[in-house]
C-alpha cells in the first residue's frame, strides 16, 4: 500500500482521487495506496484556487484522515509517491523544483505549465533527477474516447486521419489564453493524434474558440471552445475507412479513475503512460494558439532558437548560479 502525498488541495480533483483510493466500496475504487500527507498550498490572486483551499484541506483532513504539513518538502519526505495538483499552473514548476531531489515519481495535474519554457525545466528535472514525470487531463482517459481509439487500425476505422475535439472554453485571468479549459481539447486531440504538430491557426470571438494543427505528416487536428450554448465534452476521430464519433458521457466510468488507474500503474514503477515530451509539445500547442489569438497569423510550432528558447537559455544560466538544478 503506498502512501501517497498530495500538493495543492485547491482543486476539486483533490478530493475526487482520494475519495477513489481510500472508499473500497466505491464501484470504481482504483487500490494500492491512501493519501496520507498532504500541502494546501493555494494561489491568493486566483478566487477559484483562494477560495476553495480551506474547504478541501477540512475534507481531506476530516474525512480522510491525511495529515496537513506546511510544505511541499515535508510531503515529499513523507510519502513514496506525490500527486501534484494544484490549479494554478504557475506554481507548478515552483514546485516541482522544490521536491525534485526526493526523486519520488510524481503526476501534475491539468496544466502542466502555463508556458513552453517552464514545461521544458520541468521535463529536465525529471531527466536531471531521475524520477517518473506525469502529467494530462482526465479527459484523455475517458471511456469513450479510449474505445473509439482501440478500434483504430485495419481491423476497425483505419488510421487516424485527423481529430476534431470539443468542449467548454472558459477563460481565466491568471491562466494565460486557452490554457485554462483548453488543455482538455488538446488532451483529446493529442490522445488521437499524436506528437507532430508543425503549425497552429487560431480564431477567436467572445463566444467561440477555433484552434487547427497542422501535422508534420499532413494531417489536420482542430480543438473547438464554447463559451456559451452547450457545455460538453466530445470528438470526432477520422479514420481512413469511417468516422467515428467520441460520447464521453456513454459510460459510467468516471475519467478520474481511468487516469488513476494509469497514474498508479507508474507510481508502482511503471514507465509514464504518457511520454514527457509530447506532453511539453501540447503546452507548445497551446502556447502558439495563444499567440495566433493574439496576431490572426499561424504560429510555426517550432521554439528552439526563438524567443522562449532564448528565455530557456537565460534559465539555464540562472539555475546553474544558483545551484537549483544540480544532483544531490
Amino acid at each position: 500500500m503506498l502512501n501517497i502525498g498530495m500538493i495543492g488541495l485547491d482543486t476539486s480533483h483533490a478530493t475526487a482521487f482520494a475519495e477513489l483510493l481510500h472508499d473500497d466500496a466505491h464501484p470504481y475504487h482504483v487500490p494500492g495506496g491512501r493519501v496520507t500527507v498532504a500541502y494546501p498550498g493555494g494561489s491568493p490572486d486566483f478566487e477559484l484556487s483562494a477560495s476553495r483551499v480551506a474547504g478541501f484541506t477540512e475534507t481531506l483532513a476530516g474525512r480522510y484522515g491525511v495529515r496537513i504539513v506546511d510544505s511541499p518538502e515535508a510531503v515529499a519526505e513523507a510519502c513514496d509517491a506525490i500527486l501534484l495538483e494544484s490549479a494554478d499552473g504557475r506554481v507548478h514548476l515552483r514546485q516541482l523544483e522544490s521536491i525534485a531531489r526526493y526523486r519520488k515519481p510524481v503526476f501534475v495535474d491539468k496544466p502542466f505549465a502555463v508556458s513552453s519554457s517552464d514545461a521544458e525545466r520541468m521535463r529536465r528535472l525529471s531527466e536531471r533527477y531521475g524520477f517518473p514525470l506525469m502529467s494530462c487531463s482526465a479527459l484523455r482517459y475517458a471511456e469513450g474516447l479510449t474505445r473509439a481509439l482501440a478500434e483504430s487500425g485495419p481491423d476497425g476505422i483505419g488510421d487516424v486521419i485527423g481529430a476534431d475535439c470539443f468542449g467548454p472554453m472558459a477563460l481565466q485571468p491568471t491562466q494565460p489564453g486557452l490554457f485554462w479549459y483548453g488543455i482538455h481539447a488538446a488532451e483529446m486531440l493529442y490522445a488521437a493524434m499524436g506528437p507532430g504538430c508543425v503549425r497552429v491557426t487560431a480564431h477567436t470571438s467572445p463566444e467561440h474558440e477555433a484552434v487547427t494543427g497542422e501535422w508534420r505528416d499532413g494531417r489536420i487536428g482542430t480543438i473547438r471552445g464554447n463559451r456559451s450554448g452547450n457545455n460538453r465534452f466530445g470528438a470526432l476521430i477520422h479514420g481512413a475507412k469511417e468516422t467515428r464519433y467520441v460520447d464521453v458521457y456513454a459510460f459510467d466510468k468516471p475519467y478520474y479513475a481511468s487516469l488513476l488507474e494509469r497514474v498508479m500503474d507508474m507510481f508502482r514503477g511503471g514507465p509514464p503512460p504518457i511520454a514527457i515530451g509530447e506532453t511539453v509539445e501540447i503546452v507548445r500547442f497551446l502556447e502558439a494558439a495563444n499567440e495566433s489569438r493574439e496576431t490572426g497569423k499561424p504560429v510555426e510550432m517550432a521554439w528552439g532558437g526563438s524567443a522562449s528558447g532564448a528565455r530557456l537559455a537565460g534559465q539555464d544560466n540562472e539555475d546553474q548560479q544558483r545551484g537549483g538544478m544540480d544532483d544531490e
